[in-house]
């Protein structure tokens, strides 16, 4: 699933002229992935017109000459689009906080199976979350993964559809961190942060809990608890500890942590490919 939760930040965008007057300070929301930090609010970020995408240097850039009082002029970038661009982080904040986040999550998943093993070895009575979930994949595993991205992503277009405050809190954050990604970037914000979750919450928590049902639907309302805020409300919550949950099944079902992987990755980058192929600020 795609993991995005807001964070709200004021910065100054200057000029893209650096002989020019800096354009007064404007609210902008930053958005990130996952439970990534507000790492995409920087105080020094500015607006720099080779950040655009390729689509809009391809069309081109209006420039709009307004005339202060004083007779001097200032120009700045106009039009629709560019201004949907500029209130999102930048291409290479996303995938920084991407990269930066999943890599605590996956470090964090490795301690937890790591610490288990040399206790439960020790003789403490501690699961050891190494041997109750491999890394193993079998064929029908590949079934199931296919099964379970149909599933999620059927259910997600039908709370889109059906489910207000889901589509409202969906739409801001995949616009907000999408808008300033190209679509082969779709695959790193999707991969890192299925990858890097299952690892912490399946491959890690789940075991080390027990691995049965009561302890998924524990795992997975930590795991809906920890995506609201920020710009998350209930409903984004709520969907997040049902596909927890789905995640939790389908590792108990396989004791392998490769297909709760997967299907998290490839229902993330089906979610970011309808988003692009559907939103009108994408086109």
């Amino acid at each position: 699933m795609n993991l995005l939760t807001a964070h709200s930040c004021w910065r100054s965008i200057p000029s893209a002229f650096p002989r020019i007057a800096d354009s007064p300070p404007r609210p902008s929301s930053c958005y990130s992935l996952g439970f990534i930090p507000n790492l995409l609010c920087s105080r020094n970020s500015g607006f720099d017109v080779r950040a655009l995408p390729k689509k809009l240097r391809r069309k081109g850039l209006k420039r709009n000459e307004d005339y202060t009082k004083d007779g001097n002029s200032s120009i700045s970038y106009g039009g629709a689009e560019v201004e949907e661009f500029q209130k999102a982080p930048s291409r290479r904040s996303v995938l920084r906080a991407c990269t930066v986040t999943s890599g605590y999550i996956g470090i964090l998943g490795l301690l937890i199976r790591q610490a288990s093993h040399f206790a439960s070895i020790g003789g403490l009575p501690i699961a050891d979350c190494a041997a109750e979930i491999s890394w193993g994949l079998q064929l029908w595993h590949l079934e199931l993964i296919f099964g379970m991205v149909i599933l999620v992503s059927s259910c997600r277009y039908l709370l889109l559809k059906t489910w207000p405050d889901f589509a409202e809190s969906s739409e801001a954050a995949n616009r907000q961190v999408l808008t300033s990604l190209e679509p082969y970037d779709y695959i790193v914000v999707s991969f890192l942060p299925g990858i890097s979750e299952e690892y912490l919450f399946r491959c890690a928590l789940l075991p080390l809990f027990g691995v049965n049902l009561p302890s998924a639907l524990a795992v997975a309302v930590v795991f809906g608890i920890l995506h609201l805020g920020s710009g998350r409300n209930y409903s984004f919550s709520t969907w997040a500890t049902f596909v927890g949950l789905v995640y939790g099944y389908a590792t108990i079902a396989t004791s392998s942590i490769v297909v709760p992987m997967a299907a998290h990755a490839l229902n993330n980058l089906v979610g970011s490919i309808i988003w692009k192929a559907t939103s009108s600020h994408s086109r």
